[in-house]
């Protein structure tokens, strides 16, 4: 079979009628061996061995047991399906796997990553059986010496296998390894004529105009082909061998802007082939570069002429057991990304390849991609031809399945492949790979010369990990407990990934998933992250830092305050956050963009996700939310030269704000206030001392500590001038947040309005952390800090189940406070 078909209409999924069995590892080499007496279960396609057992009883994902060891029989007799010639579509098999029809192997597939389409000849009843081989005598098999050996990853054998590392990082995620046709299958019936090896890509020129590049072959008898993107058309032309092209030109096209820079406009795409009309998608147009600076040692995105400070997170995967792929699993994910303003996710080496899908719905929100290849860590074979030729195979199809999103950002060669070798101390000439220096980049030129292509992440440095120069993966703040002012001192130019924490999950996540003592269960601290063969885990970093930012220590609190303790561990680790971010984006910072390490959890617990495994966020999202504003005013601690404000307008508009600053003594009481009228350009930022505000000099940072202090908090608050709605607010505290702790007296009601529910707060005096635990509701923000005097209405977004009728009902604590307001 040459060249993947274009199945317009005429594709048949094959996704009923499953049954799946396990047997031992080699026992049986044909569908005939396998005894009925073998314990057949239903099973979904897509899907894997993992999730159907979950579903028939058989598979605890909290304890999982190997899968590896026995082979995976998936049988399907095809009694819809018309005698005749057709074609066989399998999308993904995961990861080995021998693949049957009535009897006789048509097809043994070595690669997770890799689709096929093999031309069939059906008789009427067909038996479809694919066997998926144990990886486990596979994995155990000698290789080619490896010059390093990660400690993450077990085991090392995994290095020549192309499947997902998810299921194989102990410490990282569950131990359940992917197994299965975790991607469609299905039949194609083509007719005369069929088309072949369409291929797309949009671009847009720095004129405005945009351009669509078009090719397929065909095969039979057409009258004419066109090419349609919106209301513009181009007839492709044809050559003697069927091969087509159309060049379709559209003068001054609305562009595709990332969410927090503009808006992610799409274009309808069709093909009219003699008068019928087939779509085929919807694509963007939009221009990439990469700035890497005078001194070649930045990073800076580059959008439509316009550098772009990313910040996201990266994705790991919508379930761990399931690995799905489809809209309805991707879509509270990414809608969650874009609603706490990321513009950004990464979807790295560790993990496995999305969907188009995921990336259609990443067009659709202005969510740039960085898309890693599938190789992470191991020192990965040179000279296997076989091995190869399945990496240009799963490179091909990837870029092939992206081609019309304008999400694709980013291409990058692996995740840490250098950073691994350099750290086992080896030199500079055994770092490189040919798979990411030279196959993947050479699909990537061919195919998608549009997308930056990034060698590994990190890299770029004097060592591969350094943060000062092109792609990092920056744990300063963090993994590695360094204090908040080295996100600075490290001169960050982008952070693939960042801020590892074990963030903990809302009270009401704990007390369905996981209601056992925090930190003092095993249950509680199996869900911790942590690195193989370490002597601390990310609670250890995380107390760190609770200690720095609020003066208790750790062991002692948890003993003495638990909820105490439990509340500051949900409110530290977005207050470092939200410190570090406003660093990275101040005005005169080198920093380009930073994403999160990750986006959502696996399992209920303290993971790294900044969103929960049952889809909740946690109280780093909605600081993350709060961080990531396009329109932002930050405060940033210069010592002596004072404090800084930062306004920035990241938007395609021109904004006329009003900029108040105010320093409260106990929370409440103005000791110095100042305020000025702005007209801030669209792309711009705008810093300006708090001294300039006040008109004279004030100690805001307790720099010259000339005498007692005056204050506890800095607030700034930017607000619309013609509605006066806020627009955002930063606070600041010079003696430490703890010094800031108030017992606030809050008042707060429910309104409803256009049949939306909206929450209104006010509060005597500082408020820090404001909780609010609404059992039917979710709040727009929370856990964050609620300055005296003016109202905050937020909106209240109901939950699943909840009627619009349904008053919302709930409770509103503080951090530092002991009063409880029912609402």
């Amino acid at each position: 079979m040459h060249g993947r078909l274009a199945s317009f209409g005429g594709e048949t999924l094959l996704s009923e009628g499953w049954n799946l069995v396990l047997t031992d590892a080699g026992a049986c080499a044909l569908p005939s061996d396998v005894p009925l007496s073998a314990g057949f279960i239903p099973a979904s396609v897509p899907g894997t061995v993992a999730g159907a057992l979950e579903k028939a009883g058989l598979f605890d994902r909290e304890h999982p047991h190997p899968l590896n060891d026995k082979d995976a029989w998936y049988l399907c007799r095809l009694v819809d399906a018309d005698p005749g010639n057709a074609v066989l579509r399998l999308d993904g098999l995961a990861t080995l796997c021998d693949v049957f029809l009535n009897g006789r192997k048509i097809l043994v597939s070595e690669s997770m990553f890799e689709s096929h389409e093999l031309a069939v000849h059906l008789l009427g009843g067909d038996e479809l059986a694919l066997c998926f081989r144990a990886l486990e005598p596979r994995l155990a098999e000698a290789g080619p010496r490896a010059r390093w050996r990660p400690q993450m990853i077990t085991p090392q054998g995994l290095r020549l296998v192309r499947t997902t590392l998810l299921g194989h990082m102990p410490g990282w995620c569950p131990e359940i390894q992917a197994v299965g046709p975790w991607r469609p299958i299905s039949l194609l019936r083509p007719h005369s004529p069929v088309i072949r090896d369409l291929s797309l890509r949009p671009d847009l020129l720095e004129d405005g105009e945009g351009r669509l590049y078009a090719s397929l072959v065909i095969e039979g008898q057409v009258g004419e082909i066109v090419l349609r993107c919106g209301d513009a058309e181009q007839p492709f032309e044809k050559d003697n061998s069927g091969h087509c092209t159309a060049f379709l030109k559209i003068p001054g096209v609305t562009p595709w802007w990332p969410q927090t820079h503009g808006t992610p406009y799409l274009h309808d795409v069709a093909l009219i082939v003699d008068g019928v009309e087939h779509p085929i998608g919807r694509t963007g147009f939009r221009r990439l570069a990469v700035d890497r600076g005078a001194d070649e040692q930045d990073f800076a995105l580059v959008v439509n002429g316009e550098r772009i400070f990313c910040r996201g997170a990266v994705w790991t995967t919508a379930d761990i057991a399931r690995l799905p792929g489809g809209r309805e699993d991707y879509e509270p994910w990414l809608r969650l990304a874009a609603e706490a303003g990321m513009n950004m996710v990464r979807i790295g080496g560790t993990m496995a390849y999305e969907t188009p899908e995921f990336f259609r719905l990443c067009d659709e929100l202005g969510l740039l991609v960085w898309q890693d290849f599938m190789f992470a860590n191991f020192d990965y074979p040179k000279n296997d031809k076989a091995f190869n030729a399945r990496v240009e195979a799963e490179a091909a199809q990837l870029l092939f399945a992206t081609r019309l999103s304008p999400s694709l950002a980013v291409l990058c060669g692996g995740s840490e492949i250098h950073q691994q070798a350099a750290m086992m101390g080896l030199p500079e000439r055994f770092w490189a790979s040919p798979i990411v220096e030279e196959i993947i980049p050479a699909v990537v030129k061919s195919l998608r010369p549009d997308v930056p292509y990034v060698v590994n992440s990190p890299s770029g440095g004097a060592m591969p990990f350094s943060p000062n120069a092109g792609v990092t993966h920056y744990y300063g703040v963090g993994a590695y407990m360094r204090p908040l002012a080295d996100a600075r001192r490290a001169n960050v130019r982008f952070a693939a990934e960042s801020l590892a924490f074990a963030h903990v999950p809302q009270a009401r996540t704990l007390a369905q998933h996981l209601p056992v003592p925090a930190v003092h269960s095993p249950l509680w601290k199996e869900r911790v992250p942590r690195d193989r063969g370490a002597s601390w885990d990310f609670e250890d970093v995380r107390d760190h830092y609770l200690s720095e930012l609020y003066g208790f220590e750790p062991s002692r609190l948890r003993r003495e305050d638990p909820d105490l303790y439990l509340d500051l561990s949900c409110a530290v680790t977005g207050e470092v956050a939200e410190e570090t971010y406003a660093e990275w984006r101040r005005q005169g910072s080198r920093c380009n963009g930073a994403l999160v390490w990750t986006l959502q959890d696996l399992l209920p617990g303290p993971g790294w996700g900044v969103i929960d495994s049952t889809g909740e966020p946690k109280p780093i999202w909605y600081a993350l939310r709060r961080a990531f504003r396009p329109v932002q005013v930050l405060l940033t601690d210069e010592g002596t030269n004072g404090l800084d404000v930062h306004v920035l307008n990241e938007g395609d508009v021109a904004l006329d704000l009003d900029l108040d600053v105010v320093c409260l003594r106990d929370g409440r009481q103005t000791v110095v206030s100042g305020k000025r009228e702005l007209s801030v350009e669209a792309r711009s930022k705008h810093k300006i001392a708090c001294t300039d505000l006040f008109g004279a000099f004030f100690d805001t940072t307790y720099a010259f500590r000339f005498g007692p202090p005056s204050h506890d908090v800095t607030v700034a608050r930017l607000t619309a001038r013609d509605t006066g709605a806020l627009i955002a607010e930063a606070f600041y505290f010079p003696l430490g947040r703890t010094k800031a702790f108030h017992e606030a007296e809050i008042t707060a009601s429910v309104a409803q309005q256009d049949d939306h529910w909206f929450l209104d707060l006010r509060s005597d005096r500082l408020a820090q952390s404001v909780q609010i635990d609404f059992e039917a509701y979710r709040a727009e923000d929370d856990w964050f800090h609620l300055a005296p005097g003016a109202t905050r209405r937020l909106r209240l977004y109901p939950r699943a189940g909840t009627s619009v009728e349904t008053v919302p009902t709930g409770q509103i604590r503080t951090l530092g406070g002991r009063r409880i307001v029912e609402v």
